[in-house]
């Protein structure tokens, strides 16, 4: 079956269907962006802060504590399944665009790598190994750079001629 460029003979109602869920899920993914940046993970030092706590410095503004494990495991679990399922959908649209083959593996691909790299960073740190705190963050920024390129091509391609 040959899936590549199939996006651009789909009915306009369907790409319409697929525009809305792209939007959406695009709100969805932005407004996790905006609870990151809530918890102060953005950099290095707040992401180990998040997950270890703060208990040891002096005066903090706002005193953190460390997850415990089931906790941990709760984030965890909840994270790798619940992004999975948005990078496999996304991967399907995709995979129906026109782009060259090798860019769209790498879209429909690299955040699978970056899942694994982010949320086994995070409990690798959590563990007590603190420079993983740098993986989390490059992994998370690519994963997100990824959603955007992909999230972004899928609806030019929607409403590019062929």
């Amino acid at each position: 079956m040959q899936l590549h460029g199939r996006i651009h003979t789909l009915p306009k109602h369907i790409k319409q269907f697929i525009a809305a869920f792209v939007v959406v899920l695009s709100i969805g993914y932005g407004t996790g962006l905006l609870f990151v940046g809530q918890t102060d993970t953005t950099t290095p030092h707040g992401i180990e802060e998040n997950y270890l706590g703060n208990e040891d410095v002096a005066d903090p503004e706002v005193m953190k504590f460390k997850k415990g494990e089931r906790e941990m495991l709760t984030i965890l679990h909840t994270h790798i399944l619940s992004i999975s399922f948005i990078f496999f959908f996304l991967g399907g649209l995709l995979a129906l665009t026109s782009l060259p083959q090798k860019w769209k593996a790498f879209l429909m691909i690299e955040p699978f790598v970056s899942i694994v790299f982010t949320f086994g960073g995070i409990y690798l740190m959590w563990q007590g190994i603190s420079w993983m705190k740098y993986v989390v963050m490059i992994s998370g920024t690519v994963m997100t750079v990824v959603y955007v390129v992909g999230a972004g091509a899928v609806l030019i391609q929607l409403f590019k001629k062929q």
